[in-house]
């Protein structure tokens, strides 16, 4: 039976009247591909900024790796092992591809620009740069990057730091077929090599060919959980997200 690397518990977020999050409740298994999924507005996104302290939630309790979060924040926990995507790709898009890679690992700009980057995370950014096939745009400044390798770059800084859980949201949005099947294909092979991931993501026929299991938020609750199968006869699933 596998751990539990996050849990998540009870946690609420509201906007003026609106609540977003409501005691909403899951854990992430350790060595997993799990999947939140749910219609627009049901809470993912807001869920997730909260789990790596981009926003504050109003209660509950978030533990990592058996332990209490006090203040989650996003350097703390990058240091901890948790990163995160975002729908937006994030990069330094004034640096080089490769230039971003060595940011990732936890250099200073002025350790950057006077070449003290030592010679073992050199060669890992350049490894990391070939698994991603971005070897031959390395000197490209990261501005002129593609949406889909935009995407493929902040998926490769996120792994420079050795996470033990990912977040990623929207992995695959706006992004061709190819890229698609390569952003699958990377996902997989880390974790086979033990990285666990917590997904959001819209396109079904991925969640449901990728991720197990499945989590399904509705109005900010957590209304279903289990394996893909499960998730697709669910009739709450049904009803909330597939509108039938």
């Amino acid at each position: 039976m596998n751990k539990a690397l996050l849990e998540v518990e009870h946690l609420k977020k509201s906007f003026g009247g609106v609540t977003a999050v409501d005691a909403c409740s899951f854990t992430v298994d350790e060595g997993t591909i799990t999947a939140l999924i749910g219609p627009n507005g049901s809470g993912k996104t807001t869920a997730f900024n909260m789990i790596t302290g981009y926003l504050k939630a109003d209660s509950g309790t978030i533990r990592f790796h058996g332990e209490t979060v006090e203040r989650p924040r996003p350097a703390g926990l990058y240091r901890r092992g948790l990163s995160r995507t975002f729908q937006q790709a994030r990069i330094f898009p004034e640096l080089t591809v490769q230039e971003n890679l060595v940011v990732a690992a936890g250099y200073t700009w002025r350790q950057l620009f006077g070449r003290r980057v030592s010679a073992e995370d050199a060669q890992r950014s350049k490894a990391m740069l070939a698994e991603f096939r971005l070897d031959q745009l390395s000197d490209l400044v990261a501005a002129d990057l593609s949406y889909g390798q935009r995407k493929l770059l902040e998926f490769a800084a996120v792994l420079m730091s050795n996470p033990r859980l990912v977040l990623l949201d929207e992995p695959t949005a706006g992004v061709n077929p190819v890229m698609i099947d390569a952003m699958e294909r990377h996902i997989r092979e880390r974790n086979r090599a033990g990285v666990t991931f917590l997904i959001v993501e819209h396109d079904m026929q991925l969640v449901m060919r990728l991720c197990d299991p499945v989590i399904v938020l509705d109005q900010g609750s957590r209304i279903a959980f289990g394996s893909p199968e499960q998730i697709q006869s669910d009739p709450r699933v049904l009803e909330a997200y597939l509108g039938a």
